[in-house]
């Protein structure tokens, strides 16, 4: 009981402190990234190459429109969740996470799609 009382206090608890923290731009989320151990195999180096793509693709000077800031932000999002889903693809081997990498996939491509065409669509 004591264990589900923390859970569910703890965000309560803690947002103050998350609402008052300064806010991290993309380009030093780098900074804070864990090093990569020297015998890192080849699925932590692509995970850790689709987390450094994304985070380049987010750091989008804004635009003063919300509309547009809000989807050029999230298309590379969405392209780092179906870059690391592939790695997933590629180098996992649980049936369920597979399943899961394959629908993160063809969800992310449909929504970045989406984006794009508002954005043809909006002229923006």
């Amino acid at each position: 009981m004591r264990i589900s009382i923390l859970f569910v206090a703890a965000p309560l608890v803690m947002s103050p402190v998350l609402l008052a923290a300064p806010s991290v731009r993309a380009d030093e989320m780098n900074a804070m990234s864990m090093p990569m151990k020297a015998t890192a195999g080849p699925a932590d180096k692509a995970f850790a190459a689709s987390m450094r793509n994304m985070m380049k693709g987010m750091n989008v000077k804004p635009t003063g429109k919300p509309d547009k800031d809000f989807v050029l932000m999230m298309m590379p999002h969405h392209q780092g969740a179906i870059d690391m889903a592939k790695v997933e693809l590629q180098y996992g081997t649980d049936p369920q996470l597979r399943q899961l990498a394959t629908d993160i996939v063809a969800a992310q491509e449909k929504e970045i799609a989406e984006m794009k065409a508002w954005l043809e669509k909006s002229g923006k």
